[in-house]
């Protein structure tokens, strides 16, 4: 095994990253982090035991450590590792047994943890409203509790299944490692089955952080729109009506006692919140006065987010008009003539009201109420459009957006600020022009001048005006389904069903993702040139590099998602830009496989440059349009199956692509399960330049269908990687070190 040393703080696994195998951590800490909750590992430990394709947690070195790899990736591998080192079944076996008590140790805290902070919450909030109803004051409205509800468990770790593991390690660990070792099959039993609790616990443990997560801001955030701001703002109006304020104050107290003791929050968030309520002058509250909170059933949401855009009395008169107009309609839905010119008119006056009131949130983003996020996220901007309970469902939801955001996940107002603060550069525009393409056409045309196009180029500003107008105006309608119908303000007949359920998440996008890289393992691998090689051994070789996709959420209640981009500019390694409504009733795995479906395609194209359909060049675009050009004339196709692909291809209106596509998502849902849906030669292109996962092709190559293909594929990749491995063997001789990029390069050929 391959020992490496590894810095104190330096991260070993990062979560979301591929897991490769396991590493056995010989001397040294390891902090395995999940949010909120943290486990130590020591010295034997094993980092990955409970982990599958995709690693839950972040792992980082507490102390400076060595580790070693472990090239397991299932019960067989368990086997065969034990069976060359009979030592390590000891330690394996205790090691998982002793890592699983942890985990379950671990589970039963936070799970304590959520059903005090549950408990707590439903009773100062119950409190509160029995001391405005005693004094006699109004609530302020709070529309989070009415969502606030108990975690409801997906995955559970049982009372039986701690207690179990509790005894065992007190009482009877030695005894049963020592009966364990001696069977092959009870020994990888044991270690296997504490893998699976130990993954089922943590999937268990994410839920529960991602609960307190998105929750805790019911008690105490930065927004100051929380129960604790209720207390505050009560004990001031009870001092104004000279009224007792000690029940109030005594309750603030425990308030303030238990957010200190529940460790959620960030220490300097509780300085700055009960610091400003214990030095407070409650005995000179006569004239001081919180700020008021927004009620979104009671404001008026339009003239809110108008005003905090600073429009024109003019521009906002145009826009009420044309919203009273669309109210007035008797059925909003129409596809009549004056509908239609109606949501036509809205368009561009919705845009030019976005793209002020993002630049203003920019200015100021502490400024920002739970309207504006409401507006620039999910594109609400009036309740009696959009229906009073989706408007409270929304407001809610605005303490929540991290539901909304990852590394590769942006909602729509997260995505223009990135490109805002140059993390990232405009899409292209419909016409496949980027944003310096698009300056240097309209100065080509007489529509700027030099000296313009010089200064818009780095101009942050004019750049989110650009992406504004091209890529989020069109894309919205796309991904709206219904162009026709489209309207951008948000609407209560779009929203079929509860917004908690036809959320897209970051969470619901992962998921449909990595079922598609479990299946096609290669989607989102492409060649990149090795540009850190100590020698000339490598420098001139391509690797295989995995780059998944950005994916913006548009703010709007839709049916289709959308590849926008194969990458975000010239260069290969670069991300593709996907999109797709924020809000969908769809169902969100079919939207997905298309959308990679169309992905590959043009991916290919990009690659292949203007040879893409010449059949002299080989890939999937030139085989492709080769078999469907000149099926009639494929003797390998039956009668009745050139009847399907004509008839497929008239439905496709001689788009290639799209009858591509429609295959991809055959093999990715039936042909990868073993149920045949397509005919022997598209069979045949897609396991060449879109293979199975290894599992799957085990599972498959057994049966005639594949028996000469996949067997071939395997023989291919078996070359690809002795070639490597002897590559490897010659760079590292000659002083170069394997990298990263160079393990991952290797292992793309044993996927």
């Amino acid at each position: 095994m391959q020992v490496v040393k590894i810095q104190k703080g330096k991260r070993i696994a990062k979560k979301k990253d591929k897991v490769k195998g396991w590493y056995l951590i010989q001397s040294g800490s390891v902090i395995q982090k999940l949010g909120l909750a943290e486990v130590t590992l020591g010295p034997n430990a094993i980092i990955g035991i409970l982990e599958r394709d995709w690693y839950m947690c972040d792992y980082i070195a507490g102390e400076d450590t060595a580790i070693a790899a472990i090239p397991c990736g299932s019960a067989e591998d368990l086997k065969n590792i034990l069976a060359a080192n009979e030592r390590y079944r000891v330690v394996f076996l205790r090691t998982a047994i002793e890592q699983r008590h942890r985990i379950f140790v671990l589970y039963a805290q936070l799970y304590k943890r959520v059903t005090q902070f549950h408990s707590f919450v439903q009773t100062v909030y119950h409190d509160y409203q029995s001391f405005c109803s005693n004094y006699q004051l109004d609530e302020q409205v709070f529309p989070q509790m009415d969502y606030f509800t108990m975690l409801e468990m997906k995955h559970k770790a049982e009372a039986w299944e701690v207690n179990n593991s509790t005894s065992l390690i007190k009482n009877v660990l030695k005894d049963y490692i020592q009966m364990m070792v001696k069977d092959d099959s009870l020994c990888v039993g044991v270690i296997m089955e504490a893998s699976a609790q130990m993954h089922r616990a943590m999937l268990g443990i994410g839920e529960m952080v991602a609960y307190l997560t998105d929750r805790k801001e019911t008690l105490l955030a930065e927004s100051e729109n929380d129960i604790f701001h209720l207390y505050f703002d009560l004990a001031i109006r009870c001092c104004k009506r000279h009224l007792d304020i000690a029940p109030v104050r005594q309750e603030m107290d425990y308030l303030s006692g238990f957010i200190r003791k529940i460790q959620i929050y960030e220490p300097s968030l509780i300085k700055n919140r009960i610091v400003q309520y214990e030095e407070y002058d409650f005995e000179n509250a006569a004239s001081a006065q919180l700020s008021k909170k927004v009620d979104v059933l009671t404001e008026n949401c339009l003239k809110h987010i108008m005003e905090f855009g600073q429009l024109s009395p003019e521009e906002s008169a145009a826009f009420l008009e044309q919203v009273e107009a669309y109210r007035g309609l008797p059925d909003m839905t129409s596809t009549d003539a004056a509908a239609y010119k109606i949501r036509k008119q809205i368009a561009p006056l919705f845009y030019n009201i976005y793209f002020k009131v993002f630049m203003q949130a920019i200015e100021d983003e502490e400024a920002m109420s739970p309207i504006i996020e409401m507006f620039l996220n999910f594109g609400f901007m009036d309740t009696k459009l959009a229906g009073e309970e989706n408007a409270k469902a929304l407001y809610d939801l605005t303490g929540r957006l991290r539901q909304f955001k990852s590394e590769r996940v942006y909602t729509i107002f997260t995505w223009l600020k990135s490109i805002y603060f140059g993390r990232n550069e405009p899409s292209k525009n419909e016409f496949e022009l980027d944003y310096l393409g698009y300056l240097l056409e309209q100065r080509k045309n007489g529509d700027l001048t030099e000296e313009q196009v010089k200064k818009m180029q780095n101009d942050q500003k004019e750049k989110v005006r650009f992406e504004i107008q091209n890529m989020f105006t069109s894309a919205n309608r796309i991904t709206y389904g219904k162009i026709t119908t489209f309207c951008p303000v948000l609407c209560e007949f779009d929203l079929i069903n509860t917004i908690e359920k036809m959320a897209v998440t970051v969470e619901r996008l992962e998921e449909e993702l990595n079922k598609i890289r479990k299946v096609d393992f290669s989607a989102f691998y492409r060649e990149v040139n090795f540009t850190n090689a100590a020698n000339e051994i490598l420098s001139h070789e391509l690797l295989m590099s995995e780059v998944l996709p950005d994916i913006i959420l548009m703010p709007n209640a839709g049916t289709r998602a959308m590849m926008w981009q194969e990458t975000a500019d010239k260069r290969r390694d670069t991300p593709a830009r996907f999109l797709f409504p924020i809000f969908t009733a769809a169902n969100l795995e079919e939207m997905m496989i298309e959308t990679v479906g169309r992905y590959r395609w043009e991916m290919c194209r990009k690659i292949q440059g203007v040879r893409w359909n010449d059949i002299r060049e080989k890939s999937l675009t030139s085989e492709y349009c080769d078999y469907l050009q000149f099926y009639r004339k494929n003797r390998d196709l039956s009668a009745d199956a050139k009847d399907k692909l004509k008839t497929a291809i008239q439905r496709a209106k001689n788009n290639y692509r799209e009858v591509f596509v429609k295959d991809y998502q055959s093999w990715i849902n039936y042909e990868s399960k073993g149920s045949f849906r397509l005919n022997k030669v598209a069979r045949e292109i897609l396991i060449v330049y879109c293979p199975f996962a290894k599992d799957i092709r085990a599972a498959l190559k057994v049966n005639p269908m594949y028996q000469l293909s996949i067997p071939k594929f395997e023989r291919d990749n078996a070359k690809k990687a002795q070639r490597l491995t002897a590559l490897y063997d010659k760079y590292q001789k000659a002083g170069g070190e394997i990298t990263d990029e160079l393990k991952e390069n290797l292992l793309y050929c044993q996927l």
